[in-house]
């Protein structure tokens, strides 16, 4: 069972999650906070693996509560929530550490197939959200790493722009003609690089480095 958690300080919202995942076989809520600061109390008593943030909220906000949460619990993912006019917010929160994001009135498949892929550590990146993180940058030719970020190797920014389009690392594999492994490590140094450790925060700090091109 994932052990998911629901932070939001509407009640409609709460209740409205919950009725979803309550129909899923292999996920249990073990809770609900009002904000972040109930969020952080909770999180020690109920352990979850996945905790669902909302972003604004009174208290603490959610950027706040996903920089407190890695600190202290590394290990549980956060998955934000957000709506169309929180662009900067659910950037913020990526490069807090979130481990994806979900639109609030995103569908019951895609609910539970981003904390599927929370739980087990990795980032669905949904096409739809992604073009809203890349809409600001100027259109025209992609930018070479060396125009852009002289850190990232050519083989780096090819992985990178196939893990911002929701492709899994067998699938960026096959394409670049490389091992899985391969990918991984080139994943890792990406990481490393922009100070970040996951995929969602990697392509959120790459959108605002014009990096990535839809």
């Amino acid at each position: 069972m994932i052990r998911v958690m629901i932070t939001d300080d509407h009640l409609i919202v709460r209740e409205g999650l919950r009725l979803i995942l309550e129909t899923a076989e292999d996920v249990e809520v073990v809770g609900e906070a009002v904000d972040g600061a109930e969020c952080l109390e909770l999180a020690k008593q109920l352990n979850p693996q996945v905790i669902l943030m909302d972003l604004q909220m009174p208290r603490m906000d959610g950027v706040t509560a996903i920089e407190r949460l890695r600190k202290d619990f590394p290990e549980i993912a956060i998955v934000i929530l957000t709506t169309y006019n929180e662009d900067d917010l659910m950037i913020r929160g990526l490069q807090a550490g979130a481990r994806g994001y979900l639109l609030k009135d995103s569908s019951r498949e895609s609910l539970l197939d981003t904390i599927h892929a929370a739980a087990k550590g990795e980032t669905l990146l949904k096409p739809e959200i992604l073009a809203r993180i890349l809409a600001p940058q100027p259109q025209g030719k992609p930018v070479s790493p060396t125009q852009a970020d002289s850190t990232l190797t050519e083989r780096e920014l090819e992985v990178l722009q196939s893990a911002a389009k929701g492709e899994r690392n067998k699938e960026i594999a096959y394409k670049l003609g490389i091992t899985e492994r391969t990918v991984k490590a080139h994943l890792q140094s990406i990481y490393q690089k922009f100070g970040v450790d996951s995929r969602a925060a990697a392509v959120a700090v790459a959108a605002g480095k014009g990096l990535l091109t839809m």
